[in-house]
């Protein structure tokens, strides 16, 4: 009997100690004002590692919030904001919108994406507008023969390399972008994005 009570003890610890509680992902907050959010590491995220996690200590669960990567893109829009737009480049001198969205995801959330806007429109499940959250790729077509692509902050901000203004947090009701808004996708599972964040926050 005790040895029936003891394995029904450990069994219930094991299952306990891996499950993330439901109620901390259903209060997970995404409106706060963009000027409250505090950042991520006093460093930033550029040591964060450039390819995906391996080892076992990656594959711990964690019990991060979701609001995680609405501080991990805030800091990608500091450690950005200002950089001039130049199509096809990929560094602070200049750089293009998909490029811009590379940068970001490998930086905060160690995740690879395609290089060009083409491709990103294709990676992960698309999103309803109304649906939205923090890492959620937007996309529009505006005039001319490139599409143009950004990453959803919350709050009705999204972060883009604007070919006028640079890279910067734009307004997705903004009359432009409302007229020329296409789609929206999430190229990973919130939980896992929020994991990765906090991962990538250790450096």
């Amino acid at each position: 009997m005790l040895k029936r009570t003891a394995l029904g003890l450990a069994l219930a610890w094991v299952i306990t100690g891996c499950s993330t509680p439901a109620q901390q992902q259903v209060n997970a907050q995404y409106a706060l004002p963009l000027a409250q959010s505090r950042t991520v590491a006093a460093h930033g995220a550029s040591s964060a590692p450039q390819t995906a996690f391996s080892t076992m200590h990656d594959f711990r669960p964690l019990r991060v919030s979701p609001m995680i990567i609405r501080e991990a893109l805030l800091d990608e829009h500091r450690r950005w904001v200002g950089t001039p737009y130049a199509l096809g480049g990929t560094t602070h001198r200049g750089i293009d919108c998909s490029a811009l969205m590379q940068h970001i995801f490998t930086e905060a959330f160690s995740l690879e994406l395609p290089r060009t806007t083409g491709e990103q429109v294709l990676e992960g499940s698309r999103v309803a507008r109304d649906q939205l959250k923090a890492g959620d790729l937007v996309f529009f077509r505006p005039p001319g023969i490139y599409n143009h692509v950004g990453v959803y902050v919350g709050d009705g901000y999204f972060l883009h390399a604007s070919t006028s203004q640079g890279v910067k947090l734009s307004r997705l009701d903004n009359v432009y972008w409302k007229r020329y808004y296409w789609q929206a996708r999430r190229p990973m599972e919130r939980t896992q994005l929020a994991q990765r964040a906090a991962l990538a926050s250790e450096g």
